[in-house]
């Protein structure tokens, strides 16, 4: 019995914590940052290009993705 009352205890103790840790990451760090996503559809591409040293195809059909995530703003017509 008592090792049930220590184990009790112990998840007790845990969950509490767990849960008292969980409103304060509550907030994103993408939140916070002053240019956190969505990114402008321009330097995503720039982006893009420079870090698979593609053509400008693969890099807007990635951007492309990336928009429909809600990661980078729409293109401006």
């Amino acid at each position: 019995m008592p090792r049930k009352g220590i184990a009790l205890a112990a998840a007790a103790a845990v969950s509490s914590v767990l849960f008292a840790a969980v409103p304060a990451a509550a907030v994103s760090p993408a939140q916070t940052r002053a240019g956190g996503p969505p990114y402008p559809y321009a330097d995503c591409v720039k982006e893009a290009k420079r870090q698979m040293k593609g053509t400008d195809h693969a890099a807007r059909s990635l951007c492309d993705k990336l928009v429909k995530k809600g990661w980078v703003k729409p293109p401006r017509a």
